[in-house]
């Protein structure tokens, strides 16, 4: 992204995108049933692909971004359902 002072959006991308991968790594620790405090109760693992939703949005913002990272991980979450296959789905 190119620097641009009367884009209000280049001024807070960075704050935000940092804000968001935090709220990722705390729902990982705490919330997730992959990696949280639900990771005993599934030994054999939760997810249905790999690397799990929550890894693959984390990787998709850090790699492109708040916007279009946060629109492949929401995109990966819809696909998250009992009639997918899943599977190995590296981010690309």
């Amino acid at each position: 992204m190119s620097i641009d002072p009367n884009n209000i959006y280049w001024y807070l991308e960075k704050p935000l995108k940092i804000l968001f991968l935090k709220a990722i790594r705390i729902y990982q620790a705490t919330l997730s049933p992959d990696s949280g405090w639900l990771k005993g109760k599934y030994p054999a693992g939760y997810c249905k692909f790999a690397p799990h939703c929550s890894e693959y949005t984390y990787q998709a913002v850090e790699k492109y971004g708040l916007i279009s990272g946060g629109f492949k991980g929401l995109r990966r979450i819809l696909r998250c359902h009992p009639w997918s296959k899943g599977g190995a789905d590296p981010l690309l």
